[in-house]
């Protein structure tokens, strides 16, 4: 959860703010930086009139004054007025599950740098929450790449502190976790267990017993799909929270990107109770596509209440820092159970996949695929292309991470309309990690938005939160700098502008969605969705855009949050 001293505008029910929206005076604001996003090059103007939910006005200050004399006069002071941020990719409902697991994570994500405070903060927590033998004790964040000792924590460094409760390290990628002998007997995984198809069951040296370290489809079909969940009346009373989460952050729209039927039930129930104030557009899963896909108890791509299923999001691989992408040629580094030639695999044969990209078009529903790897992109370009469909189109598949591309899978994305939404807080988090993996060559070309942005692409950028932080100025920073953990300068030739990398929070994500014509630009009819700053971004100096502060976040002429 966030830490941001808040103010919020609920009290005392959310629904009160849903029914407020166009009931407000027009608001004029002025005397600030009112960056307006319409355009390729900045713009600024001087005044900026909401009423009704929407913009009526964007221009010179003495006009506005002129033709809405009645208007609440809201004086910038000198702060900086955008279009709210839209979440283009993250896991709202992570946030729910995070109020009961503790941070593990290395700096900047948490504070663990070595196997010792990794555990130190896993007993902490035990203690703090009274865990006890046959409970869960789940940490998030986990990231073996940053610890002092550069190896994974096995079941025996478990063990030997938690023999009874059950201990769960989830990956920093989300799509693995480590696992102690007690976790492990619970999941029934045990050195008789088959690895699965796509995954990863990690073994102890000269054994086949378990090491702990499970990865992809082994963590999701033996371990995820097995967990105790949240009661959806537990969901519903941290539904505040979490949208304050994304609303201190400047986020006026936000992303839940792979739920379950019922988390989709979930959804409809909160909206129709009036409980979102915040957009919210989800991704139906893949694996339970059958139960939604086509069913008109939940129809696609239009809001009510806030609420919309965006689209089907389908893997294909894994993480690039996990060594479970799927690439062309092989690690460097070789594979996680020491796998000589590894070059990850798919998540699923690429039969079913093109079946999969093929029913969810014919449905008429927007793709999204999850591809990390460059043999991954190669499958979705090919599965796409089966489809017949090309950027005429106009589906706007969107490939979501997008990382290790080739220049001519750039090209490949323009003749299909095919979208990327990069991530490249990966160049600070694990830039090293993917120099290491892949040679400088390669990982110098991940998140090529630069690249992508001269074939012509709309893109956008995202946190993959609870992966990395839902920071936007911290995107602003990796999307302009690239700088590696180390200080390295990864891939130089693909920085971009602030500007342009404002854009992939604001006019990139809103095309991707399908809502450019009312949401990532100040202008005449758009949304009054707004985030007010103590920095104008684009002035910021050198590194300190990481550090600009939200000081009101406004959603359709509601203020949801002020700090």
């Amino acid at each position: 959860m966030s830490d941001a001293q808040s103010t919020p505008a609920t009290a005392p029910a959310a629904p009160l703010l849903r029914a407020a929206r166009g009931t407000h005076p027009e608001q004029v604001f002025c005397n600030g930086s009112i960056l307006t996003m319409d355009g390729p090059a900045p713009k600024y103007v001087e005044a900026l009139v909401i009423s009704g939910g929407t913009i009526v006005f964007v221009g010179d200050e003495s006009t506005a004054r002129e033709r809405f004399p009645a208007a609440e006069p809201r004086d910038l002071d000198g702060a900086a007025l955008l279009p709210g941020f839209i979440d283009a990719h993250s896991h709202f409902s992570a946030a729910f599950d995070l109020a009961d697991r503790v941070n593990v994570g290395p700096p900047s994500l948490g504070h663990c740098t070595d196997i010792a405070t990794v555990l130190q903060t896993l007993e902490a927590f035990r203690v703090s929450r009274s865990i006890g033998p046959g409970e869960w004790l789940i940490g998030y964040g986990y990231d073996q790449e940053a610890l002092t000792e550069n190896r994974h924590i096995t079941v025996n460094d478990l063990d030997a502190l938690f023999p009874d409760a059950l201990v769960m390290l989830v990956h920093v990628s989300s799509h693995g976790a480590v696992l102690n002998s007690a976790a492990l007997q619970w999941a029934g995984i045990n050195a008789t267990t088959q690895t699965p198809s796509g995954g990863v069951i990690a073994r102890l040296p000269g054994s086949q017993d378990p090491a702990g370290l499970l990865m992809e489809t082994a963590y999701m079909n033996l371990v995820v799909s097995k967990l105790p969940v949240l009661s959806p009346g537990d969901k519903l009373r941290l539904l505040d929270a979490a949208q304050q989460d994304y609303a201190s952050q400047g986020y006026t729209h936000a992303q839940d990107g792979f739920v379950t039927v019922a988390d989709l039930d979930l959804y409809q129930s909160a909206a129709a109770g009036g409980l979102l104030y915040l957009d919210i557009a989800v991704l139906g899963s893949f694996m339970e596509a059958p139960q939604w896909l086509g069913n008109p108890k939940y129809p696609t791509g239009s809001y009510s209440d806030g609420f919309k299923i965006a689209g089907l999001k389908v893997l294909q691989d894994g993480s690039p820092q996990g060594r479970t992408a799927y690439m062309r040629s092989p690690y460097l580094t070789g594979g996680l159970d020491g796998q000589a030639d590894w070059c990850g695999e798919p998540m699923m044969p690429f039969e079913s996949f093109a079946a999969l990209v093929q029913g969810t078009l014919m449905h008429g529903v927007q793709l999204y695929t999850h591809v990390n790897g460059d043999a991954a992109i190669d499958q979705l370009i090919r599965a796409v292309e089966q489809t017949g469909t090309t950027a005429a189109d106009d589906l706007r598949t969107v490939a979501i991470h997008s990382q290790f591309q080739h220049p001519e899978q750039l090209a490949d994305y323009v003749r299909l309309g095919i979208t990327p939404s990069y991530f490249t807080n990966h160049t600070f988090f694990w830039g090293d990690v993917h120099r290491a993996n892949t040679g400088e060559g390669r990982a110098a070309f991940i998140s090529p938005l630069k690249s992508a942005l001269e074939k012509g692409l709309v893109v956008s950028n995202h946190s993959d939160f609870p992966v990395t932080a839902l920071n936007p100025f911290f995107m602003i920073f990796t999307a302009t700098n690239r700088t590696t953990r180390s200080g390295n300068i990864l891939g130089p030739h693909e920085r971009v502008s602030g500007y342009q990398a404002l854009r992939a929070l604001t006019t990139g994500p809103a095309f991707q969605l399908f809502e450019e014509h009312r949401k990532g630009m100040l202008k005449v009819g758009m949304l009054a969705d707004l985030v007010m700053l103590d920095v104008d971004p684009l002035t910021a100096v050198a590194d300190a855009v990481k550090d600009i502060q939200v000081l009101e976040t406004i959603k359709e002429d509601v203020t949801v949050f002020r700090r």
